[in-house]
């Protein structure tokens, strides 16, 4: 396989897992979550170190250690982002499988399990962006929506659509449901890695909210924010941002 293909696979065959996990009946609430994460998260580790044993790897649901930061290529997963979403069996909640190339978010696979039955987004195999709302969109939070977005929205005449997950939120945008997705309430590698390479591979804009590019495999996995959006918003979303940050 390609490396793009698999990532596709193996987000699809996590996803899969999950449903399974959710469906088996035997968890509840919490324990649901756990049990999903860790499970998908066995199968995602075993068959990365199995398909690419010389390349890095960093898993929100594994011990992170100091041999991927002399990798070149490294895998950046996350095997349920969404945890909450996934509990409660919505459909707002994916699984990321990324590599990143020298820092660059290259290949990227988003599965969204619980949507079109089993769908996956891919960055080597990207679909038309559908026309633009003429009202712009904004996915957010459904519990916390950032502050900057809330202000952007406003500022625009944007509209606030709150989701779960940050995948979901980033595979919006790639779908056509919302036409920007900033994040400025702090997230790690794994949140955007996967989501990021799709994005650009569809023809949209990633960056941090001041316009500087997401770089990954870092010592430090916390990633503040980010920019997911269709390029014609690009440029008026930063400057109000940064209208925002001098004020």
């Amino acid at each position: 396989m390609s490396d793009a293909e698999l990532a596709a696979h193996l987000a699809h065959c996590a996803g899969k897992i999950l449903l399974e996990v959710r469906e088996s009946g035997m968890f509840e609430g919490k324990a649901l979550g756990k049990a999903g994460d860790q499970t998908a998260n066995q199968f995602l580790v075993h068959a990365l170190r199995q398909q690419r044993p010389d390349d890095g790897l960093l898993s929100e649901e594994s011990k992170d250690t100091d041999e991927r930061l002399s990798k070149s290529r490294v895998w950046i997963v996350d095997p349920v982002d969404g945890t909450r979403e996934y509990g409660e069996a919505r459909s707002d909640w994916a699984v990321h499988v990324a590599l990143a190339i020298d820092g660059v978010p290259t290949i990227g696979a988003v599965a969204l399990p619980g949507l079109d039955g089993g769908l996956v987004l891919r960055s080597d195999t990207p679909i038309a962006l559908a026309a633009a709302n003429e009202k712009p969109r904004l996915v957010v939070s459904r519990t916390r929506p950032a502050a900057e977005a809330v202000a952007v929205a406003e500022a625009i005449g944007g509209e606030l659509v709150p989701m779960g997950s940050a995948g979901a939120k980033a595979m919006a945008v790639v779908r056509g449901e919302a036409e920007i997705y900033l994040h400025s309430g702090g997230q790690y590698e794994w949140d955007s890695c996967a989501p990021a390479a799709v994005a650009a591979a569809h023809g949209l804009h990633i960056s941090r909210i001041d316009g500087s590019p997401l770089i990954y495999n870092q010592r430090d996995t916390y990633m503040p924010d980010l920019l997911i959006c269709r390029p014609e918003w690009a440029e008026p979303v930063l400057a109000q941002v940064g209208t925002m940050a001098s004020a």
